[in-house]
């Protein structure tokens, strides 16, 4: 079956359209990103910002019509941290509707944690105990399990908010990176009353900040996802490259051939996050993984289609 899911984060607007037999997504026909920053000053105002809202319609606007032009047969369009803090939803809600002709889910922190888990272990071959750790825009999700999640935990740390709370100059000043750490490892600390990340034979993270750092760390000159989905990094490695973009201006950050069009601002930020998770949790590396939540909303549908097994 041809199916389409769409992911409206708190940074980026995504797309995939897969053909879909159970829990394999057979043939990708089209993937796509474009950041769109819904969640611009949410952190703040609790609002979205008439641009970013009108930005994020236009690219979902052409979402919509590349799945009619593919021959979708079902769509789930699915919104997370940023639609959750978001008190005037219901205007971008309503523009989901009018473009697809169905509602978006707001997923709650733990529907957001279980949908990356799913998408993240679904090409895994084993059924090693695995920590996946989605980075996002507004909030960071931990879930932990063998195959199927065990326990999770949605925490806003996210590298959009982050960017907006603490890192003010560019580039930013070394009171501002410190104070971001310091928020990092005060969040950080509530995840060990829900898991024990320590247990984890395997350490994936997913997302567009870890497959960023993933490629500056490996030295790519171009964003090749084949070489970046379960490459290995060291935590060294990511020590040096969050320290490396903290000492770089957003302009020097854009230059570089790997970064995403949108994402030079806010990736130092998500560098940081990455640099404190591994120092706090005594991680010495953390596998990259391309399949993510996006592949996860995918993959419930499919499931959600095929009803009880």
């Amino acid at each position: 079956m041809r199916l389409a899911a769409v992911d409206v984060g708190t940074n980026s607007t995504r797309l995939l359209v897969a053909d879909v037999d159970g829990d394999r997504i057979l043939d990708q026909l089209d993937r796509e990103m474009v950041i769109t920053r819904l969640g611009r000053g949410v952190d703040r105002t609790r609002r979205f910002e008439p641009a970013s809202l009108r930005r994020t319609l236009e690219v979902l606007g052409d979402y919509a019509e590349r799945c009619r032009r593919l021959g979708v047969e079902a769509t789930r369009v699915v919104a997370t941290s940023a639609t959750r803090d978001a008190t005037n939803r219901e205007e971008f809600l309503g523009g989901v509707r009018e473009r697809f002709g169905v509602d978006a889910e707001v997923l709650s922190g733990d529907q957001e944690a279980a949908t990356s888990y799913l998408g993240a272990i679904h090409d895994l071959e084993g059924e090693e105990r695995t920590l996946v750790i989605d980075i996002g825009g507004g909030s960071t999700e931990f879930i932990i399990g063998n195959h199927d999640p065990e326990a999770m935990l949605s925490i806003d740390i996210g590298c959009v908010r982050l960017f907006e709370r603490h890192l003010a100059s560019d580039p930013p000043a070394p009171g501002e990176v410190a104070a971001l750490r310091a928020d990092v490892r005060e969040h950080l600390g509530k995840v060990f009353g829900v898991l024990d990340p320590s247990t984890a034979r395997m350490v994936i993270g997913v997302a567009g900040t870890v497959t960023t750092i993933t490629a500056l760390t490996l030295g790519l000159e171009l964003y090749d996802p084949q070489r970046i989905h379960h490459a290995a990094i060291s935590a060294a490695g990511i020590h040096d490259t969050a320290e490396r973009l903290v000492a770089m201006t957003i302009a020097e950050r854009a230059a570089l051939p790997v970064m995403a069009k949108g994402r030079e601002d806010v990736i130092a930020a998500g560098g940081l996050v990455m640099d404190e998770i591994c120092a706090t949790f005594g991680f010495d590396r953390m596998i990259a993984s391309e399949s993510d939540i996006l592949d996860g909303v995918l993959l419930g549908l499919s499931r959600r289609i095929a009803g009880p097994s």
